[in-house]
């Protein structure tokens, strides 16, 4: 082994221009990789960070008119959603399987825009959102203090609300000092009981069965949010749009084939098309950054070649004397590897601080931010990253070391 560490050590020595500048080649490909890494990475966190309101396994479901004559009823009809279908979704047979209901949950959502939310000190205008509880999942929404709205909190319609974290500081200077205090809006008297942060949602969020209350009782709505269990692939989720359908079709009498009646929007596909597309992202961005690197692999490879020409008297003294081919085989394809593996994580060095210089500036401009989250690298980078390494050194000495193995030792002592 230290022989072998020797022989390598004195190989660099002897080349030492050739193997700098053919190194920096393998410095620079891998720092593109790393760099186009990141930035694929970057585009992957950045659509988890925006993916929209809903969870990914989750359909939304809005009303529509009739295309398609039904029962007797005409074309045209428009399909009013109501708070009861939720119920009907959960329960229906079409949605059931041996584990019980394929549906984990159903929410609509209630809106009063013009509501102000107010206390003696200063008001936001941001409206009251009314909500079921399992909606912080969908929404995306992280509780800072207190909790969100809950079972009780629909059944007994309490007057309660839970506060976005800036409204909740412009009101009472602090979260914390949010939390039990009493706020005005719509003409009552309401409790905060929570406070939340969100990306760009401001909402004050509210029972969604007290601000129906305050509506009427109206039981109509413009949309329900369905979460599905055990969705995985697309079948999966083609499958369940269609028996949801189905369901709405017989709750509403409509036709099943008529895709005009409700109009579904399939969050759980769409979410698996765009993890497919991003994918194909990182393939492409695998393959020219490897591509890129091939430039300096070559060059390695010549390296190796010609420290095997040079080397041809030693290595013919070696074979006489009774060296193994496979030992001299070891020890070029070593020499590469070692040749490779040392500028390459020159490069790696180097795109690490890139990276995290590049994070810095994108972090400082929201716009920039919004297409790219966070580009850096993570440990699980640096493993395939060496492993390619490896695998580029090894390819790149074989050659050279299968011609060395190949040297006839009287030939080679002959050789001037």
């Amino acid at each position: 082994m230290f022989d072998l560490a020797r022989e390598i050590g004195q190989t660099l020595r002897n080349n030492k221009l050739r193997t700098f500048l053919t190194g920096i080649a393998v410095a620079w490909g891998i720092f593109m990789l790393i760099i186009l890494v990141s930035m694929s990475r970057g585009v992957r966190n950045s659509f988890a960070e925006h993916a929209g309101d809903s969870a990914p396994n989750t359909m939304n479901v809005y009303s529509g008119n009739t295309t398609l004559p039904y029962k007797g009823y005409k074309e045209g009809r428009w399909i009013q959603l109501k708070t009861t279908d939720m119920e009907a979704i959960r329960t229906n047979q079409r949605l059931q399987d041996e584990k019980g209901s394929r549906v984990t949950n159903t929410m609509t959502y209630r809106s009063i825009d013009t509501a102000k939310v107010e206390t003696l000190k200063d008001y936001t205008s941001d409206g009251l959102y009314g909500v079921f509880p399992g909606s912080e999942k969908m929404r995306r929404v992280k509780m800072r203090c207190g909790r969100y709205i809950n079972e009780q909190d629909i059944r007994l319609k309490r007057k309660v609300i839970v506060m976005e974290s800036h409204n909740a500081e412009l009101l009472f200077g602090t979260m914390e000092n949010a939390i039990g205090k009493t706020v005005k809006s719509l003409g009552l008297a309401w409790t905060v009981v929570g406070v939340f942060d969100h990306d760009w949602d401001r909402d004050n969020y509210a029972p969604f069965t007290t601000l129906q209350q305050l509506a009427g009782g109206d039981e109509n709505i413009w949309q329900i949010v369905v979460e599905g269990r055990d969705l995985k692939t697309e079948q999966d989720a083609e499958a369940f749009e269609n028996d949801l359908r189905a369901t709405m079709a017989q709750i509403h009498d409509f036709s099943p084939e008529d895709k005009s009646a409700v109009w579904i929007s399939n969050q759980f596909l769409t979410y698996v098309k765009s993890q497919s597309a991003l994918g194909y992202l990182d393939i492409a961005i695998w393959v020219i950054g490897i591509l890129t690197m091939m430039s300096g692999i070559i060059g390695v490879s010549n390296i190796m070649f010609v420290s095997v020409k040079e080397r041809t008297h030693e290595i013919g003294i070696r074979r006489a004397i009774g060296a193994k081919r496979r030992s001299v085989l070891v020890q070029i394809v070593t020499e590469s590897v070692v040749i490779t593996t040392m500028f390459g994580y020159i490069g790696v060095v180097m795109g690490v601080v890139a990276t995290q210089i590049a994070a810095h500036f994108i972090n400082q401009s929201a716009q920039v931010s919004q297409a790219i989250s966070n580009p850096t690298v993570d440990i699980g980078i640096a493993i395939k990253v060496t492993v390619v390494l490896i695998i580029a050194g090894a390819i790149a000495g074989i050659a050279p070391a299968m011609k060395a193995t190949k040297v006839k030792p009287v030939e080679a002592l002959r050789d001037e």
